[in-house]
C-alpha cells in the first residue's frame, strides 16, 4: 500500500498541531518520521489512521481518500503499535490478542495468534491480565497485536521504548525479518535513532508540526556535516525556526 499525504493541517483550539505537511510512503518502503516531543507526529499518525479528523488537507492510502470515501475496506489492511494507546487492561495477553483478531476478522485466528506468541516470546506472561505486565511487556504485547492481521501497511509509534537494549534489538531483527518476508509499508515515528539508520528508506524531520528536512540517513547527515543521525537530529531539533 503507498500513502500520499497533501497540505495536512491541524488545529486544536488555538493550537496548530500540524502545519501544511506533504509527504508520500512509497508501497513496501519505510518511512522514518522524527522531531522533538510535540512537533505534531502523533497528531499526525492518528490522520492518517483516521483517529483525529484534519483541519485541512487530504489523505490518500492506495489512492483513495480517506475523508471523502468509505475506508472500512483499507482498515483491514492497516494496523498500529503504540505504547501511548492501552489495550483493555481487564484481558489477559491472550485474550487481548483473540479479541482482535475477531475484530480484524482473521482467519485461522487461534493459530495466527499461537504463531505471534511464539515469534515475540510471550509465553512467560500470556496469561497474565495486560494491565499487571511492565511496560516493555506490554510493548511486545502491542506489536504483536499490531501484526494480527498481518496488515499491508503498518504504523508505529515508538515501538521499542521502555524496552531493555536486548528486547529492543531482538524486536528490531523481528521487524526487519517480517518484512522481508511479507508485502508491508510502514511508518516509524522513534526517538531512537539507531532503530531509524537500521529500519528506514527514508525520514522526515518535523518541528513545531512542520516538515523541516527529508531524505535518506546518509543525506541528511551529509547535508548538515555530522557523523551520525543523532547529531544531526540534535542539530536540527535546536536551531531556530529556519534551518542553518
Amino acid at each position: 500500500m503507498n500513502v500520499k499525504v497533501k497540505d495536512l493541517y491541524k488545529k486544536f483550539e488555538n493550537k496548530i498541531a500540524v502545519c501544511g505537511i506533504n509527504f508520500d510512503i512509497k508501497e513496501n518502503s519505510t518511512l522514518g518520521l522524527l522531531g522533538p516531543n510535540g512537533c505534531g507526529k502523533t497528531t499526525t499518525i492518528g490522520m492518517i489512521l483516521g483517529l483525529i479528523k484534519p483541519s485541512k488537507g487530504e489523505i490518500f492510502i492506495d489512492g483513495i481518500d480517506i475523508n471523502k470515501n468509505d475506508r472500512i475496506r483499507l482498515l483491514e489492511k492497516i494496523n498500529f503499535a503504540s505504547p501511548y494507546i492501552e489495550l483493555p487492561k481487564k484481558l489477559t495477553v491472550r485474550q487481548n490478542l483473540e479479541v482482535y483478531a475477531r475484530l480484524y476478522g482473521v482467519k485461522n485466528k487461534n493459530e495466527r495468534v499461537d504463531e505471534l506468541i511464539e515469534d515475540l516470546n510471550l509465553k512467560n506472561f500470556l496469561n497474565k491480565k495486560t494491565g499487571e505486565l511492565s511496560s516493555g511487556q506490554k510493548n511486545r504485547v502491542s506489536l504483536a497485536k499490531s501484526l494480527i492481521n498481518k496488515p499491508k501497511l503498518l504504523f508505529l509509534d515508538e515501538p521499542t521504548a521502555s524496552l531493555d537494549p536486548d528486547v529492543g534489538d531482538f524486536v528490531r531483527e523481528y521487524l526487519e525479518k517480517y518484512k522481508k518476508n511479507n508485502e508491508l509499508t510502514m511508518l516509524l515515528a522513534s526517538h531512537n535513532m539507531k532503530e531509524v539508520e537500521r529500519l528506514t528508506n527514508k525520514i522526515i524531520m518535523m518541528k513545531q508540526g512542520k516538515i523541516v528536512d527529508e531524505g535518506t540517513c546518509n543525506d541528511l547527515m551529509n547535508k548538515h556535516g555530522r557523523k551520525n543521525l543523532e547529531d544531526t537530529f540534535l542539530k536540527i531539533a535546536r536551531s531556530n525556526n529556519e534551518l542553518e
